[in-house]
């Protein structure tokens, strides 16, 4: 694995700090109906991403995940700009403003989607790494998903192919410990998720997701097991949500308590006191990026409520783009 260093621990804290500012401001303009529809936040799990941005090749590697997908392109490399532009449905979004929250895509970047089927993105992780081992492309592919989509069918269908065909992917289950509302407990038997790699024999196990360095770690092997043939893993990354499901969520099913006790582990935290505690920065520093990160935060609200609204006949350009599409006339 490559080394945790000064400033891979500086880079961590100025990046999740970030995020968690960058959602914050999304659920404010959410309350304001300046973004519609479903938002889903990832304040909480940030080690996920940190961690397995350090062990990835950005020039080459890919990322699929679900529809809690706001950051993890800002990590990749997208312009958190054009992210919020397409939260606000603005023409200067990632997708012109026609995907949304829940889609947003960057070929360029290598991130494919934020899908809104719950499991829809883990077979289509393994098409990636398919057409990668095809065409002999040195690149990995990571595939997450949630605590409630490993109860979809495709996962198995996934697994068998993954490990049939040695697919270069590493698949995570990004367990927060409820589906929607629902906890893990009330919905499997086995509460240890990472288990269901056993039964296709691939290589998993359980990992800290509130740590970034453990999850630099475990994902530094799976990725390398990947890259160098050894085929796909499955790793179960125990994380928490702050926020609720999507901001439509009431959260009767947890107590305040409980909320509060997670975010004494909160990675944001953990990787400020570390920084501290090792005089890899004073608290001025700290007050510093802390405030250069709510700046960046403020241009992309001032890019988002600036740009236009994407012109109606784009709708047509973007969906209908086979010149006489022959499912719009009957001819008898």
């Amino acid at each position: 694995m490559k080394k945790v260093t000064k400033e891979v621990y500086l880079k961590w804290y100025e990046d999740m700090f970030f995020w968690r500012k960058f959602e914050d401001k999304l659920a404010a303009v959410y309350i304001q109906q300046k973004v519609r529809g479903f938002l889903h936040l990832y304040n909480g799990q940030e080690a996920l991403l940190a961690g397995a941005l350090h062990a990835m090749d950005l020039s080459k590697d890919r990322m699929i995940t679900a529809y809690r997908n706001h950051v993890q392109p800002i990590g990749m490399g997208v312009d958190p700009r054009k992210v919020m532009a397409e939260l606000y449905g603005k023409v200067t979004g990632t997708s012109q403003g026609m995907g949304g929250s829940m889609h947003i895509f960057s070929k360029e970047h290598r991130f494919y989607g934020g899908h809104g089927i719950v499991g829809g993105q883990i077979p289509l992780g393994a098409g990636l790494a398919f057409a990668d081992k095809y065409f002999k492309r040195d690149a990995v592919t990571l595939c997450y998903m949630g605590d409630g989509a490993v109860r979809q069918g495709s996962l198995h269908e996934s697994f068998n192919l993954a490990m049939l065909w040695q697919l270069p992917v590493v698949f995570i289950c990004e367990n927060n410990g409820y589906a929607m509302g629902t906890s893990v407990e009330r919905t499997s038997y086995s509460t240890e998720i990472w288990k269901l790699g056993l039964g296709y024999e691939m290589p998993c196990g359980p990992v800290d997701g509130m740590d970034p360095v453990t999850v630099a770690e475990e994902m530094s092997k799976a990725i390398e097991r990947a890259r160098n043939g050894g085929g796909p893993t499955f790793l179960e990354m125990k994380t928490y949500r702050y926020r609720g499901h999507s901001m439509s969520d009431a959260q009767h099913y947890r107590t305040k308590d409980e909320v509060e006790e997670y975010k004494k582990i909160d990675p944001i935290t953990q990787v400020k006191e570390l920084i501290l505690e090792k005089k890899y920065a004073t608290e001025e520093d700290i007050a510093e990026i802390d405030a250069r990160v709510k700046e960046r935060v403020k241009e992309c609200e001032e890019y988002a409520e600036n740009s236009d609204y994407p012109p109606v006949d784009q709708l047509y350009d973007m969906v209908y783009e086979e010149k006489g599409y022959p499912f719009l006339a009957h001819k008898l």
